[in-house]
This record gives structure tokens, C-alpha cells and sequence, in this order.
């Protein structure tokens, strides 16, 4: 079907104005919290100096302090946050299968840490907190696999299908003559070639990139044409279509942090702390001019009178009419009243309050208590935990669910699996099993509780010993290595297992016979012997 290019046009134009309002609402939550993001409703000017009318940076530093948590407790590269599991629960107890997925798992995370991923998810982050909504784009290369692109929200409009999910966007943003030329050579347009032969290299002009779900295909083919989302990249001045292509999946992963039912876009600790933050400004830059002025108060001096106005400024200069008749008139400072003391008290409020917004006090724990047992910094972190959990779900979904999908998805047609996908995985499919210390904060409830179990069981066992038959120890140690994703290496599988205690039962059995028949010989002997006295006593 071919792509109607003013339609496609005229339904970003529409998303556009949609979105008008939140987009000055943006722009402030950048201002406070991430001045270096502030191009929401301003053009970037090259070497253009960040707003200079923030005079306290408490709402900068929870950002970034909240992003930087999420990065580390949820997709840290250091470690494993995520592990493949069987959709099976019967496959997931076969060796073979195990393996298979943990030899893929593996692999998708060299994909990831060579990959710009790390790097990108963090900045993904930074939007996410800060506007509530932010855009991922993941695209395959031939380098490293997959690449990774956090897009700025101001290029992109979204929109959502009947389940409430994003699976329609389009993006608006400038290229020069020499980027789209070297992008899509004479395909990038007349106005554009144009530029080109009159060495107009730094000509920007206006693209578009639309992503929709294309609704009429044959599923059976695989080429572009036929894939489950369109990609057509359009020039907006001359209405000329590029480029028309296709993804197997949606590319771009636009997590929100948390949302309203009905809209399309999230909100985000920075909207909630916004008028906190802007206080604080003020705040801090009211006190700042009550110490000046305490440093370097303002002077009257000796004169006819008092200038107008007056001046209270620190260092300001004030002509007094009476001190003008007074020979021993002097210079003197112009003391003023005022409390600094309680506007400090004032300022610490509202920054306790906005850090609580951002979670601060969640990730800086460790450093605030330094004097805690690891155990009780443990238990204190999960009870914390807990209250990210709406949307820790909502990133999982969102975020964490596709791109792990995408990039198993193009590892598995680029062949970089070392062997093919086993028949019985390839019915039951794959689940994906988030093992990050926040992931596992959520779960440690369970896990706990398993734990309280078993010691409440030990103690009874000491009065009733077969207790113990109710329990099923290897139930207990599954659970307990999925919990702490345990290289299934170092776990032996139902097989190896049964082998092993049918080969301790047979050993058992055997030392048992020998016991017996060591002890028959011991009674015949003993028998014999009985035996042979009686008759010496016969005698």
C-alpha cells in the first residue's frame, strides 16, 4: 500500500499541537532539573550558555541521582539484570534447554556492554525522570550488532493503539544538505541537491521519520515491504517521501514513569517537585541577597538629604539630609533586619521534600549509614524498594521487556547464536526473568518468607522429626537459584541427580547387605563356637 505523504504529514503536524501545552511544561522541568535539555520550546544555538538564573541545584542533583540509581540498581552492565528462563516450567528443569538459554543470555550481554547501551539507557533515564516520558531507539549494525539512540522528546510524537501501547511515532528533526545527502544520497530530494551543487553544505532542512504498524502485509514474507511495522522517511518542505522500509519490531522503546489512563504522555518526579524546585530558587536567591547585604551592607553618607530612591542593595550608596548639618556626620553601614538562620531551615525543607520526590534518600542509603550491618542496609533497601514498584513494572514493560526481546530478536536472524534454537523452546517460547537488585527487592518479600519457613520447620522438627517428609528440599534450592540466578552450571540438573542418589541408594544398599552378611558369619561363627563349648562340657 502506498504511503500518502501529506497524510502522514498532517497526523504529526496534528500530534504536534496536541502536546503544545505539556511542551512548556517540558521546558521548565529542564530548566530546574536538566538546563542542558532545555530545547523543548528553544532552538539550540551553537556554544549558547546554559539559563545563569538557577541559584540552588538541589533539583539537578536528585536527577541525576535518581537516573544514575535506576541505571545502576536495574541495568547495571557490571552485572546480570536479566536472565532467560523455558516459557515451560517443565522445560525450564531440562539441562539442555538451561544451557541453551544461558549460552544466549550471555551472549545478548557482550552484545550490550560493546554496545553504546550503557551509555544511551542512562541518558533514557535522565529524560525519564525528568520529563516522565523518554525515547530509546535501537537499530541493527553491522559493527556491534545493535546501536542504541536516546532521542530527544522534542523531536517525538507519539500515539497509543487500543491496549494503551505506543506503537505509532514520529519524528521531526533537521538534518544539513551535506548529512541527509551522505545519509540517502539523490533520494534525499530535488531541494536538497539543490544545496548541494550550490555549496550550501550547512542548509538544514526539516525530516521525518514515521513509524506505524502496517496493517496489510503478508506475514509469510520477510522482506521490507512485508514487515509488521512501515519506516518511511519523508523531506517536510517538498512533501518528498525518501525512503520506505520496515522493522520486525518496533524500534523505539518510550517508557513513561508514571501515567494517566487516557493520556498518551507520563509525568515525572521533576513535574510533582516543580513548584518546590522554583521556590527554592527563590529562596536561595532571596537569601543570598539578605547575606550580601550583611557582608557588604548598603551606606548612607553625610549630605542634604536622602536620593531617591533608596537604595538597599549591598555596596549601595544613600545621601542623608540630616547628617549633612551634623559636623560629625560619617559614612555608615545601613543595618538590616532579618533572619537568615530560619531561611536556611526553610530551604532545608523544601530540599528534603524534593529529594524524597527523586528517591534520594533510597540510593544514598548506603552512604548516609555508614555505620549499618549489611543485613539491616539489605532489609531497610527492599522495604524502600517496594514504593518504586508501580514503576519498576511500567519500565519492565516498557523498556526493559522490548529491548531484550529486539536485541534477541536480531541476534537470532543475524545467526549469532552458536547453535539453532531446540525444537521444544521453539514451541513453549522464552521468558524473560529480571534478576537487578531492584528486581529482586520486589521478590525478597517471597524469598524471606521461604526463609522463616524453613527455620520455623527446624524447630519443630526437634519435637516431631518427620516433619521434615512434608518438606521438598529440591523445590526449595530451585527457588532459591532462580532467586539468586545461580549459573546453572553449578547446579545439577533432574537427570544428573536421580542418577547420583540411585548410584548412593545402591552403595547404601550394598553396605547394608555386607553389614548382614558380616553379621551372619559373626553369629554362625559365635554359634559354632557355643556349639564346640557344649560338647567339650559333654565330655
Amino acid at each position: 500500500m502506498a504511503i500518502n505523504v501529506e497524510s502522514v504529514i498532517r497526523r504529526a503536524d496534528r500530534l504536534k499541537v496536541d502536546r503544545g501545552t505539556l511542551e512548556s511544561h517540558w521546558q521548565e522541568c529542564a530548566k530546574y532539573c536538566l538546563p542542558k535539555r532545555a530545547y523543548i520550546t528553544r532552538t539550540k544555538t551553537l556554544g549558547e550558555k546554559v539559563d545563569t538564573d538557577i541559584y540552588d541545584s538541589t533539583g539537578i542533583q536528585a536527577a541525576l541521582i535518581l537516573a544514575a540509581g535506576l541505571h545502576s540498581y536495574l541495568t547495571n552492565p557490571a552485572s546480570k539484570w536479566f536472565a532467560l528462563r523455558a516459557g515451560d516450567v517443565k522445560l525450564a528443569k531440562d539441562g539442555n534447554i538451561s544451557k541453551w538459554l544461558r549460552d544466549s543470555e550471555d551472549g545478548m550481554y557482550d552484545v550490550l556492554n560493546s554496545s553504546n547501551f550503557a551509555q544511551q539507557v542512562h541518558e533514557n533515564y535522565l529524560d525519564l525522570v525528568v520529563f516522565g516520558t523518554s525515547c530509546l531507539y535501537e537499530e541493527e549494525d553491522i559493527e556491534d550488532v545493535v546501536r542504541f539512540y536516546c532521542r530527544s522528546l522534542g523531536e517525538v510524537y507519539v500515539e497509543e493503539d487500543g491496549k494503551e501501547r505506543i506503537k505509532t511515532l514520529f519524528r521531526r528533526f533537521l538534518f544539513t544538505a551535506f548529512q541527509a545527502y551522505s545519509e540517502w544520497g539523490d533520494n534525499a530530494g530535488q531541494k536538497v541537491k539543490d544545496a548541494i551543487d550550490g555549496e550550501k553544505f550547512n542548509e538544514k532542512f526539516e525530516f521525518l521519520h514515521a513509524i506505524t504498524p502496517r496493517y496489510i502485509r503478508d506475514s509469510s514474507k520477510s522482506d521490507a515491504m512485508n514487515m509488521a511495522f512501515t519506516s518511511a522517511y519523508i523531506e517536510i518542505s517538498g512533501k518528498h517521501l525518501i525512503k520506505e522500509g520496515g522493522y520486525h519490531e518496533f524500534p523505539f522503546f518510550v517508557p513513561r514513569f508514571t501515567k494517566e489512563s487516557g493520556e498518551q504522555y507520563g509525568s515525572s518526579p521533576a513535574m510533582v517537585s516543580l513548584p518546590d524546585i522554583k521556590m527554592l530558587n527563590k529562596m536561595s536567591y532571596t537569601l543570598i541577597r539578605a547575606a550580601q547585604k550583611i557582608v557588604d551592607p548598603p551606606l548612607q553618607l553625610p549630605h542634604d538629604g536622602f536620593v531617591l530612591p533608596i537604595r538597599l542593595g549591598p555596596a549601595a550608596l544613600n545621601f542623608n539630609l540630616k547628617s549633612g548639618m551634623d559636623p560629625n556626620a560619617k559614612i555608615e553601614p545601613i543595618h538590616q533586619a532579618g533572619n537568615i538562620p530560619v531561611g536556611m531551615e526553610m530551604e532545608q525543607e523544601r530540599r528534603d521534600i524534593i529529594r524524597r520526590n527523586f528517591f534520594v534518600d533510597l540510593f544514598l542509603m548506603l552512604a548516609e549509614n555508614p555505620n549499618m550491618t549489611a543485613t539491616e542496609v539489605m532489609q531497610r533497601v527492599q522495604e524502600k524498594m517496594l514504593i518504586l514498584a508501580p514503576v519498576l513494572g511500567r519500565l519492565m514493560n516498557e523498556l526493559l521487556d522490548p529491548v531484550i526481546e529486539r536485541t534477541f530478536n536480531i541476534m537470532l536472524r543475524g545467526g549469532y547464536f552458536n547453535k539453532p534454537v531446540p525444537e521444544a523452546l521453539i514451541r513453549s517460547g522464552y521468558s524473560i526473568e529480571y534478576t537487578s537488585p531492584l528486581a529482586r527487592a520486589q521478590k525478597g518479600e517471597e524469598m524471606k518468607n521461604n526463609t522463616n519457613f524453613m527455620l520455623t520447620l527446624g524447630e519443630i522438627s526437634k519435637s516431631i522429626p518427620s516433619v521434615i517428609d512434608k518438606l521438598n528440599g529440591d523445590a526449595m534450592v530451585d527457588e532459591s537459584a532462580r532467586f539468586y540466578n545461580v549459573s546453572p552450571t553449578i547446579i545439577r540438573d533432574d537427570v544428573e541427580v536421580k542418577k547420583i542418589r540411585e548410584a548412593r541408594a545402591a552403595a547404601q544398599q550394598q553396605e547394608m547387605e555386607m553389614a548382614a552378611a558380616e553379621k551372619g558369619v559373626q553369629i554362625a561363627k559365635a554359634g559354632a563356637e557355643a556349639q564346640a563349648i557344649t560338647k567339650e562340657k559333654g565330655k
